[in-house]
């Protein structure tokens, strides 16, 4: 029984003039988010999107000429933990859409990120 994937996004790894000559490949679905690298062995990873803490967003010189960007990820699943979607365009509008899904797959999954935060004494005392 084979389930096709709604994909909401699909984007293919750049080199540094922004064409598409890689093996890796990003795809986000409401609930997933798909990293598929390799051309003789393959490996797909997958992490749901309520799993991601924290987003952000860097462009070197070249990305910026080539409108490109690397979205960095840190999640809390094992098997990703930290990563990146390396040299993808409209990073920008990608970056907020993951955030938009993110959020919503939180509330639909009634998952919060809980932070603590350490109280410094010495701090109190400037």
């Amino acid at each position: 029984m084979e389930t096709t994937i709604d994909y909401l996004w699909k984007e293919r790894k750049r080199n540094a003039l922004g064409l598409p000559w890689t093996f890796t490949t990003y795809a986000l679905s409401e609930d997933r988010l798909f990293v598929n690298a390799g051309f003789l062995k393959t490996v797909e990873d997958e992490i749901r999107l309520y799993r991601i803490l924290d987003i952000s967003l860097t462009r070197t010189l070249s990305q910026r000429i080539f409108k490109m960007g690397t979205i960095q990820i840190s999640s809390a699943d094992k098997t990703m933990g930290n990563f990146e979607l390396k040299n993808i365009k409209n990073p920008d509008q990608v970056k907020e859409m993951i955030s938009r899904l993110v959020e919503e797959n939180r509330e639909k999954k009634r998952v919060t990120n809980r932070e603590f935060m350490t109280e410094d004494p010495e701090e109190e005392n400037i």
